[in-house]
């Protein structure tokens, strides 16, 4: 991996934050939610931003 600036780093980490809040919301309205189809399109769009927050922790590894 290149080294990275630390504006790119930062711009990194603050995704990083975003993902997570993302998957917190889903995963607390998919909780809420009665409905089971929506439920299920809300539990995967929250698997979706873990997907997207692991693969940008695997790049600063």
């Amino acid at each position: 991996m290149a080294n990275l600036s630390g504006k790119e780093l930062t711009a990194l980490e603050e995704q990083l934050a975003c993902e997570q809040v993302l998957v917190a919301k889903y995963r607390g309205m998919a909780a809420l939610c009665s409905d089971a189809v929506i439920k299920n399109k809300l539990e995967q769009t929250a698997s979706r931003h873990q997907q997207h927050f692991d693969r940008i922790r695997s790049f600063l590894n």
